[in-house]
């Protein structure tokens, strides 16, 4: 089972959980799920997301590094401060990964797996409005 998450960069908090059965690529997820970002709102992604401009224009990726070649200082700079803003939506996958529900391979009823990971998502919304 595969899940993405669309979490909110000022709160932390999980807007949006999507799944798919089997082993799927992440765009690919996205792209069949419908998810959907409004055009104001900026979108970070990792490098597995090439092509979003397509669908999204508010959004960004980390530069690759040319083969053969190095990345130039600005790409560099640009790559360093998305991964800071991207943290927060780490640290989410990490408190879900403590759960166990991306962790490792889910053993239970599929029809399952999105009522339990929103159910966790939920979960870890109140304990952040609970504690901030």
């Amino acid at each position: 089972m595969k899940a993405q998450l669309v979490v909110d960069q000022a709160s932390g908090k999980i807007i949006c959980t999507a799944y798919g059965i089997g082993r799927i690529h992440d765009f690919r997820l996205l792209k069949n799920t419908k998810v959907r970002f409004h055009t104001s709102q900026l979108c970070l992604a990792d490098k597995d997301y090439q092509g979003i401009v397509k669908i999204h224009i508010h959004s960004c990726i980390p530069a690759k590094k040319p083969r053969g070649a190095d990345l130039f200082s600005h790409e560099r700079h640009h790559n360093r401060q998305l991964a800071q803003l991207r943290v927060v939506g780490e640290y989410i996958n990490r408190q879900l990964k403590i759960f166990r529900i991306l962790k490792e391979q889910y053993r239970n009823r599929r029809k399952r797996f999105g009522l339990r990971c929103n159910l966790i998502a939920r979960f870890l919304n109140f304990e952040l409005a609970l504690f901030s």
